[in-house]
């Protein structure tokens, strides 16, 4: 090629772009036919790391540039000027292989809602089928799990006293208990289900990829820069990578898909010419089609970080900070794959109302044994835990960018939290709940004191938007900045099969294509995504095979 790009020696029918938590699942499902040849490029590497399979390692792998692109917002105004680091998973099975493991579809009313949208195939009823052929539950087959499929779902293998106290405190508060936060409804108190197996983190990578990767027909490379999509008119026919020293295109026959994640894959459509032409002006980058929605749209779950100190009770801080306590937790996972060490981030979930006019939960409680000022860094000395309580359906919107025409250069976040009324009032609320919580009977024999947002603090609403402001932070939850969307809706980026309105040949399937987040962890709802959207790929290439052989 002329301008020095060597040609990928191979004939590929689809390519994808991401070996994530969906690109694991659509390279699975789209090579399960012996003749598609399935090319898949991913940016970081393989999961040749011990802290990518013990689940405590999520500890060591966020801020750690082996693991982590080590993003950062802008500086946000709702959040007093603060800018916050943004993880995202540099290596295969992506955000899965360091996230919390946490198995949450959300709730029935979110897909019913995109249904509402216009987005047809997407409500509950449609949705719930693909998660249950997914499922390989703990709790076996049943109306709401199924028992034999890739992505496993475990019971915790450790309890903290402590975490039992809150669960009661809940309870005391009128929220009641519930056994599955997966059917529809996730109002309620209990322990979550992780995704792992026997007590190893068991991402999109172990469940999807690898066992892919034993068909001659599926080639997967890593350490790979995507720099653009290769059109020819306005069908999308390649990719362009850098990998290593090397510029390398790939063709495929069939369709490129997009599952680089709802930073990713906005980031190279902008770069490939399709997004707002405004945005890709400012950056000399000609436009293929002005898009407007690429890189907008971008919602996120923030948690109001709260930290109580507590007496008398065993919480993980002190034990991390002993010799002797290491040592009994490294034993106590070597005997039996339990205690600390199989923890994930978060153990008690709680989906309550931040105030009574809301019809459904709209906030969700992440409980942790343990306290530290940020991901990345030590736990606090002293005796604590953590109680984040996030905004389910949040309305303030954000923006992915481009920094530059470099596609090594870090990418413009700027998530726009707490930017609407109604996102303060819920921040507020969300604060004085948690207090509430916390004084309940069961906790008093801990004697819990507010070391965030303090004691200092208010009750007012100006102190407690003030103090959301101080203590928010991301819980990793970014989604929607590709849109789906009915052809009336100016933001949409692709239709509700996932293709990219205005082009042939590309689509996007990962967590960007949520209109709305769902009320809840978002990994299993991009895996279902995933699975889903494979299954139109692969309908619509028959369709197309069909309507050419009558012709």
């Amino acid at each position: 090629m002329a301008d020095g790009a060597v040609r990928l020696q191979g004939d590929f029918d689809y390519i994808v772009v991401g070996a994530g938590s969906a690109g694991c699942v659509v390279a699975n499902r789209l090579s399960a036919d012996p003749r598609s040849r399935v090319l898949v490029l991913e940016a970081g590497g393989r999961d040749n790391w011990i802290w990518f399979h013990i689940p405590v390692g999520y500890l060591f792998a966020i801020g750690n540039p082996r693991s982590d692109w080590m993003f950062e917002t802008e500086a946000e105004p709702g959040l007093n000027g603060r800018s916050l680091k943004y993880p995202r998973g540099k290596v295969i099975g992506g955000c899965s292989a360091i996230n919390g493991m946490i198995s949450m579809r959300g709730q029935a009313a979110d897909y019913d809602h995109w249904r509402q949208l216009g987005l047809t195939g997407w409500g509950w009823d449609d949705v719930r089928p693909v998660f249950k052929r997914l499922d390989r539950h703990f709790l076996g087959e049943s109306e709401y799990h199924g028992a034999e499929g890739e992505w496993r779902v475990e019971r915790l293998r450790v309890r903290w006293d402590v975490l039992d106290a809150v669960a009661t405190a809940a309870t005391e508060m009128g929220i009641p208990r519930t056994d599955d936060f997966n059917a529809g409804n996730n109002e309620g108190v209990s322990y979550f289900h992780v995704n792992q197996k026997r007590g190893l983190r068991w991402s999109a990578a172990h469940a999807f990829l690898k066992p892919a990767l034993k068909r001659p027909n599926l080639r997967l490379e890593t350490d790979v820069l995507v720099e653009r999509l290769v059109f020819e008119g306005r069908r999308c026919v390649g990719v362009r990578f850098r990998q290593g020293e090397r510029l390398v295109e790939a063709r495929a026959r069939g369709e490129v898909v997009l599952s680089a994640g709802a930073i990713g894959s906005p980031l190279i459509l902008q770069m490939s010419g399709l997004g707002p032409a405004d945005w890709l002006g400012e950056l000399g980058i000609p436009v293929v089609l002005d898009k407007p929605g690429v890189g907008r749209n971008l919602q996120d779950h923030l948690q109001q970080r709260a930290i109580y100190k507590v007496h008398g009770v065993k919480t993980l801080n002190e034990t991390y900070h002993s010799l002797v306590g290491r040592a009994l937790m490294g034993a106590e996972y070597a005997l039996s794959q339990s205690g600390p060490l199989a923890m994930a981030p978060s153990q008690l979930g709680i989906f309550t109302r931040s105030s009574p006019e809301h019809e459904r939960p709209n906030i969700q409680f992440h409980v942790q044994p343990l306290s530290l000022d940020k991901f990345g860094e030590p736990l606090h000395r002293f005796p604590a835990i953590t109680v984040s309580a996030c905004n389910l359906r949040p309305t303030s919107r954000g923006t992915v960018r481009l920094r530059s025409r470099d596609p090594a250069d870090k990418p413009r976040i700027a998530p726009n939290y707490l930017a609407t009324y109604e996102d303060r009032v819920v921040a507020a609320d969300a604060i004085r709940v948690t207090r509430r919580l916390l004084r309940q009977a069961a906790m008093r024999p801990y004697s819990p004191e507010e070391f965030l947002p303090g004691p200092a603090v208010g009750d007012d609403d100006a102190s407690l938007a003030k103090a959301a402001g101080d203590i928010g932070t991301t819980i990793f939850h970014p989604v929607s900045t590709a849109k789906m969307g009915i052809d009336s809706d100016p933001m949409a980026v692709v239709d509700g099969r996932l293709r990219v309105t205005g082009v042939e040949g590309l689509r996007v399937i990962d967590a960007s294509v949520m209109p709305t987040i769902t009320s809840g962890n978002t990994n299993t709802p991009t895996i279902m995504i995933a699975d889903k959207g494979a299954g139109m790929v692969i309908e619509d290439g028959r369709a197309t095979a069909a309507t050419g052989r009558a012709a």
